[in-house]
Parts: C-alpha cells; structure tokens; sequence
C-alpha cells in the first residue's frame, strides 16, 4: 500500500546541526510547489535565528506564494486593480451601475493608500488600519465601500495563488454607529409640497418657469414607496387608472452609466423588487394628468421625462430638489426620505411585513432596520392588562 504523500508546502521536523565555524545550520525536508521533496537548509548565529532564516526561506518557496498567469507577490497593487476589472467585465454579472460605483470606490479610496506596494507587502495589519481610518476621517459607510472593493480584488489574488489567504478577512470588524431612520411627519410633506410648488413661479422672473414635475413626481414617490430611479422609470403601459384603486407596476429604473447614456434598465434596483403597487388617490390624479399629456404615444413611452422626450437623470431631480428645499430653509430630506416616510406610515397601520413588500424587500428585518423610524410609544392596552396587578380592596380599612 503505497504512503499517503505530504501535502505541497508542508515540511517535517528541523534538524539542527552546530558547524565548525560557530554558526548553527537549521535543515529540514521540504514538499516544493512542483510536488517534489528537497532539502532546504539556512544558518545563522544561533539556533533560533537559524529556524527562523529556515522558516522565512520556506514561507518564500511555498506554492501560493508563486503565483500564476497575470499575477505574483511582486505584482503591484495597481496591477491587480487592472487585471481584478478585467475580470468583472469577463464574469459580466454586475449592473452597470454597480460596476462603475466599484470601480470608482476602488480608484479614489483604494488604490492611492495602496498603489506603491507589492502584493506580498499588503498585510493584515495595513489593511486594518486604513479602514480604521477611514472610518474615523471620513465614515463608516466610506469605510465599508473601500473594505468591499479591496476584499474581491485581494480574493482574486487569492485565486490567483498571489498571496496564501486574503488579508481583509483578519481584519478587526467595522461597527456601524447607531442611527435611527427618521421619517417625514405630515405637516414637514406639506411644508415641501408647498415650497415645491411656489417654487420659481412669482412673475418677473428670468427663465422658463417649472414644469410642475417635480411635485408630481414626488406625489408618486409618496404613493408608490418607489425610489427615485423607479418612479422616473415608470411608463405608460405600467400604470392602470381603470381600475380602483389605481396600480403601479415597478419594473425598471433610471441609470446614468459613466459614458454612455442615461436610459431605463428592464429592471428595479434587484430583481425581487418587481412588483405592481395599489396607490392612493392622489398618486393616481397626479398619474392621469400625466396619461393625458401622453395619450396618444406608445405605452413604452416615460410617464416623466425631458423636454426633448428623453429620460430624466436622477441627479438631475435630486438637484432639483434640493435647490428647492435650501431656498425655503428645509434641510437634510433627500428623494429617499419619501420611501422611509411610506415604510413608517405603513408599518404603524399594517405592520413590517406589509411595509416591506411595499418597498420591494426580500425580508422586513431591512425594511425594519433602514427605513422604519423607532416607535418610542408602547401600545396603551398594556394598563389594561396591568390593571390586574392592582392591590385588592384598597381604601376599605381608610375611616
């Protein structure tokens, strides 16, 4: 029965021998990266610097620390940079979107801390304190982005036998700072409704005045929970004014790719997030005043959209809206405040799991965690069901 062999890169027992010349030589067999067993020997002045020169020796000659293809430990962070976008262009899974917020975070957070070392200088101990950093000049959502573009460049070294393991993984765990979502109230809506349709429209001023589509399309946030990106998606043929309530179908969104066109993607943020939305009446007016501009077009036609019939940017609302909002002195509400309000609302009158199918949510613990503002004020049936706990015949002994 033939002898199980080692496995590549391990090693037996050390044998130490003391030389003529006073130093002291450490030797010992070594499995290679080509399967073959040979003996590799270092000395040094004493026993345990001699082990140690031994070690250092066969930590360079293992068989994951060669490397193979396009990268080595000698290769550049910068090379791995190169060759780990190649390979998400290759495996083509990424949105469009995703693949340009990578590579984006990977260039201006990543690379500048990183570009002068070599794959096998980049260790557990730099990686952690750049995310620490990062996470203290910065934030912790900073943070996380870069640990997220390092970690999948770094494990592509690792398949690329670069480097023995990814070092991100040993990394001390980021905590993410306490925060509550917060929610608009009704009076804070129509404090905004009614800046956004002042806005602009006092005679006497240059410029074409408003189209009236910011408000509507805020309307429809409200009344979808949609993002920004899906309400602008919405066209035609999705939206059904028949029937009552009305219904939305989310089925797409806006994206602006770097370089190429804005246009609508065939799908929500994920694929889960399809789904058709009953919406309540105002929505649906707003909904039917936009059918009517476009009754006689196609039904992929957008229900928002430009001057020249062309899809809306994002940005392009985004900064529309706040300009909006700074000049009336409201701060800090972004198109998402809108989807956090519909998740608040929902919750308290039909529970989380009604809030989260709304907002498209494979699971109500996110819908709970990012979007639902605490509910400080327990349900008053408690002091009922405490009345129990009263003390029995009270008062009798008084007199």
């Amino acid at each position: 029965m033939a002898r199980p062999r080692t496995p590549i890169g391990t090693f037996g027992a050390i044998e130490f021998t003391n030389m003529p010349n006073g130093t002291v030589r450490a030797r010992v067999r070594f499995r290679d990266h080509d399967g073959q067993v040979r003996r590799v020997e270092a000395s040094d002045s004493t026993r345990k610097l001699a082990e140690h020169r031994l070690k250092e020796k066969l930590a360079n000659r293992r068989g994951p620390a060669r490397g193979i293809g396009e990268l080595s430990p000698d290769s550049s962070f910068g090379r791995l940079v190169d060759v780990w976008l190649g390979d998400l262009d290759l495996e083509g899974k990424l949105a469009p979107s995703t693949r340009a917020l990578y590579e984006r975070n990977m260039r201006q957070l990543v690379l500048p801390a990183f570009e002068h070392f070599s794959l096998r200088e980049i260790t557990v101990s730099r990686v952690d304190q750049f995310i620490k950093t990062l996470a203290t000049t910065k934030s912790y959502s900073t943070a996380k982005q870069a640990r997220t573009v390092l970690s999948l460049a770094l494990g592509l070294a690792v398949r690329y036998e670069a480097i023995a393991k990814n070092p991100v993984r040993d990394t001390v765990r980021l905590r993410k700072p306490p925060t509550n979502a917060m929610a608009l109230t009704v009076e804070q809506v129509e404090a905004i409704r009614s800046a956004v349709r002042s806005w602009r429209r006092a005679s006497g001023l240059a410029g074409p005045k408003p189209d009236g589509q910011l408000e509507q399309i805020i309307e429809v946030m409200l009344g979808t929970s949609a993002r920004i990106g899906e309400v602008l998606a919405i066209r035609k043929g999705d939206v059904d004014v028949t029937v009552t309530p009305a219904t939305v179908r989310i089925c797409g969104t806006i994206v602006s790719p770097k370089g190429k066109p804005t246009h609508r993607q065939q799908h929500p943020k994920s694929q889960k997030s399809t789904r058709t939305v009953s919406v309540p009446s105002f929505a649906a007016e707003v909904l039917r005043q936009r059918l009517v501009l476009i009754a006689g077009v196609e039904p992929e036609h957008l229900v928002f959209f430009s001057r020249n019939h062309t899809p809306l940017t994002t940005n392009n609302v985004r900064r529309r809206l706040r300009a909006v909002l700074d000049e009336a002195g409201i701060r800090g509400v972004t198109p998402h405040s809108f989807r956090r309000t519909v998740a608040t609302v929902i919750d308290r009158a039909g529970g989380a799991d009604l809030a989260a199918e709304m907002l498209g949510h494979t699971s109500s613990e996110i819908t709970k965690q990012h979007y639902i503002e605490p509910d400080e004020k327990v349900n008053p049936v408690t002091a009922e069901i405490l009345e129990a706990l009263a003390p029995k015949g009270l008062g009798d002994d008084v007199g």
